[in-house]
């Protein structure tokens, strides 16, 4: 049949009606409204489940495969219940409500906010005063971060007669610690915008990033009683690389260097992350120092242990305030948290810039699922991840030595035992890394930057691999005691000398991937095991575990870079 025999054979009669014949015509001197489109609860529950379930999931994924390894591994081979099992549970169903709740509110509330202000800024403020907001900012989405909390509420733990100036810290100079270390990513997303602007190597800015930060951190080290703060400090790194900071300032840095004319590059979104993740390091040394000067670990021992009295008499006096109770406190801190940074990010695009957006209810849905994300995140911190953690690693030791909390104590001769060890933390932080959902992104990226050299498989198991032996590494530091520095240091000389070799692509790859490894999960989970591990070994204090999962996979994914560099180098060769 040809085809002009098919269409006559197939062809439909019809009739054409004009779209006015089907549309009411409003009355005379009134405008026609359209109705409102009715939707019962029913039906509500059906459209948003597919959306809702979707966000669920991608927590749940993260979340619930640790909590589930640490309890098989505290059930069989450590041989140990678990306490408060119920408890723990409904505060790790906390943790993945609230987190997925606040990664909502994130996307729809506050990110509008970042993209505007990155698109307009330029255009009506000169280059300081864009500086000058940026770094306001950096103070302001370090409160906002989830994981900061977990820094903070760790402060209890610390003896102030093994480690004084790092319990002054934590304690009593708890907000001045969050001020610097919002300060260091203040500083290093004014760099980073300025990079994005003249289009700077990232190569130079690593190097004298690196020189202030080892030479504060020897100088530390060479003190005894500053040598327990070295920990805090490089943790300190990879706490503020989270899901709030890196997009939000990203997204700004990115709209000004469009509008600048330097937002072609295919780098141009990294380099933050890095800059984001040293310079906090070095405000929270400087922090330490100032201490140090200012205040004796007598006055810091004195002063402790007023305070722990006077704790005890407000306590039997039933005089302590609701607020700083729980889960009042966690509710009070999601609010701090995220409220002061709406305030500012108002302030910036409806009073300096004069400008709007482009949907206010929307946008206040998203600030209110923020705030409430983060509180029923701070709850599920408390009664889950962090309940989980520290249960994990106090009882960790009792595979190789003899704890009071488990009767059959050493299970294992200490070599088996401290290898079980190990090897526990080597999966930890291998299927922890896989779990976050920013590395496949990351993978991608990196995939389209490298026109598939660098494949996206290849980035996520060196990642995963790098901080599976940097959480093991760590781990090894608390069991062992051995100094953070003396491992720390020639790590990150050995990054830089490999970034010499490396090309630009794999250099801001290779720093980036450390932002990624350390999400909302991953920090107050490995945070908590570290110091319930430190008190259960006797450890001075259980910090530097996230340093060490930081600078193993920058090591993991340059020695990746210049494996293919040579590969390719051969090929043409050929």
């Amino acid at each position: 049949m040809k085809y002009s025999e098919f269409l006559h054979e197939s062809e439909v009669k019809h009739r054409s009606i004009s779209y006015n014949n089907l549309t009411p015509k409003p009355a005379k001197g009134k405008t026609l409204k359209p109705e409102k489109i009715k939707v019962g609860p029913a039906k509500a529950i059906s459209l948003l489940a597919p959306y809702t379930y979707v966000r669920i999931l991608e927590q749940v994924k993260a979340v619930v495969p640790l909590a589930a390894y640490l309890f098989l591994f505290q059930l069989l081979i450590l041989r140990q219940p678990i306490a408060e099992a119920s408890t723990i549970s409904l505060g790790l169903v906390a943790v993945i409500i609230g987190l997925a709740i606040f990664m909502e509110g994130l996307k729809t509330g506050l990110m509008p906010f970042g993209t505007i202000i990155g698109d307009t800024l330029p255009k009506k403020a000169s280059l300081f005063v864009v500086l000058i907001i940026i770094a306001i900012l950096g103070v302001g989405v370090t409160y906002a971060e989830p994981a900061i909390g977990a820094l903070k509420a760790f402060g209890a733990s610390v003896n102030p007669q093994d480690a004084p100036y790092l319990y002054e810290i934590l304690n009593n100079r708890s907000e001045t610690l969050v001020v610097m270390v919002g300060a260091g990513v203040g500083l290093a997303a004014v760099i980073g915008t300025i990079r994005f602007v003249k289009g700077w190597s990232l190569k130079p800015l690593i190097y004298l990033a690196l020189a202030p930060t080892i030479a504060l951190t020897i100088y530390a080290w060479t003190n005894p009683d500053l040598r327990t703060i070295l920990g805090l400090a490089w943790d300190c790194g990879a706490v503020t690389t989270g899901p709030v900071t890196v997009p939000l300032v990203l997204s700004l840095g990115i709209g000004i260097a469009a509008s600048a004319g330097k937002g072609d590059s295919s780098l141009s979104g990294f380099g933050v992350v890095t800059m984001a993740s040293l310079f906090p390091i070095i405000a929270v040394l400087i922090l330490a120092i100032y201490v140090s000067q200012t205040t004796s670990v007598d006055e810091i021992i004195s002063m402790a242990s007023m305070a722990s009295m006077a704790a005890g008499d407000s306590a039997s006096n039933a005089d302590v305030s609701i607020w700083t109770q729980t889960p009042y406190a966690e509710i009070r801190g999601g609010v701090q948290a995220i409220f002061p940074l709406v305030i500012y990010l108002m302030i910036v695009l409806f009073v300096i810039l004069k400008s709007r957006l482009p949907n206010n209810l929307v946008t206040t849905y998203g600030l209110a699922l923020s705030i409430i994300g983060m509180c029923v995140f701070n709850i599920g911190l408390t009664y889950g991840l962090g309940a989980i953690g520290g249960q994990a690693g106090s009882i960790l030791p009792a595979a190789f030595m003899e704890v009071s909390i488990s009767e059959v104590s050493p299970i294992y001769n200490e070599i088996l035992g401290l290898s079980i060890v190990i090897l526990f933390a080597w999966i930890l932080g291998f299927g922890a890394t896989l779990a976050e959902p920013a590395l496949n992104a990351l993978g991608l990226t990196v995939q389209e930057l490298t026109n598939g050299a660098f494949k996206k498989s290849m980035l996520m198991y060196s990642v995963a691999g790098g901080v599976a032996f940097g959480i093991a590494l760590g781990v090894g530091k608390i069991v062992f005691g051995f100094d953070l520095v003396t491992v720390l240091i020639p790590l990150y000389l050995l990054a830089v000398l490999l970034t010499y070799f490396s090309t630009e692509e794999f250099v801001n790859v290779a720093w980036d991937s450390a932002g990624v490894t350390t999400g909302p999960v991953t920090v107050p989970l490995v945070l908590a095991m570290g110091l319930g591990l430190g008190n259960a070994v006797s450890a001075t204090e259980g910090f530097g575990i996230l340093s060490m999962a930081s600078i193993c996979p920058i090591l993991a994914v340059l020695i990746m870079g210049l494996f293919i560099q040579f590969q390719q180098k051969k090929q043409k060769d050929n």
